[in-house]
């Protein structure tokens, strides 16, 4: 016999293994609290890198459509007569990105007029280039840090017959 006179149980009254096997059936043992800390631990490293893939698909976004604005504008600027071209560029750059909801803090547009030859026919081309700064704050909610500039450029072949 045990000490105590009982055979086969513990000083608490409950048989031997009992609490192990309602331990075991419950789901908890001794490591119950572990799943609690790995989840403290372990979900903030999962937000930030939920955080890192939003804001580098909004970034993406972002540079797409500033090079939808180069390309609008050097359309605009190749139809445009020629003392309009610089205007006509900058009034489409700032409309296609106003309509995709990119604000630059900062924006320069550059257009560039240059003549081109290939075996013996000459044209001319318009060459535009977008530079927008952007803040990660403007793109997804929060306070401006970190300034990006994202750049687009095209070039567009100047329309013959779009009068002079």
């Amino acid at each position: 016999m045990s000490p105590g006179g009982r055979r086969g149980r513990r000083s608490g009254g409950w048989p031997r293994g009992f609490a192990a096997r309602r331990a075991a059936r419950s789901g908890r043992g001794r490591d119950g609290g572990s799943t609690a800390i790995e989840a403290a631990i372990v979900a903030p490293a999962v937000v930030a890198l939920i955080l890192v893939a939003v804001v580098a698909g909004r970034m993406q976004t972002a540079g797409g459509t500033v090079e939808a604005a180069a390309r609008s504008a050097a359309r605009a600027a190749s139809m445009a007569r020629a003392g309009d071209m610089d205007a006509a560029a900058k009034a489409s750059a700032a409309d296609s990105m106003r309509q995709q909801g990119v604000h630059c803090r900062t924006s320069k547009v550059t257009v560039e007029k240059k003549k081109r030859t290939s075996q013996g026919v000459t044209w001319e081309t318009v060459e535009v280039t977008v530079s927008c700064q952007v803040y990660l704050g403007d793109l997804i909610g929060g306070p401006d840090l970190f300034p990006k500039t994202l750049t687009g450029w095209f070039a567009s072949v100047v329309d013959r017959y779009r009068g002079q």
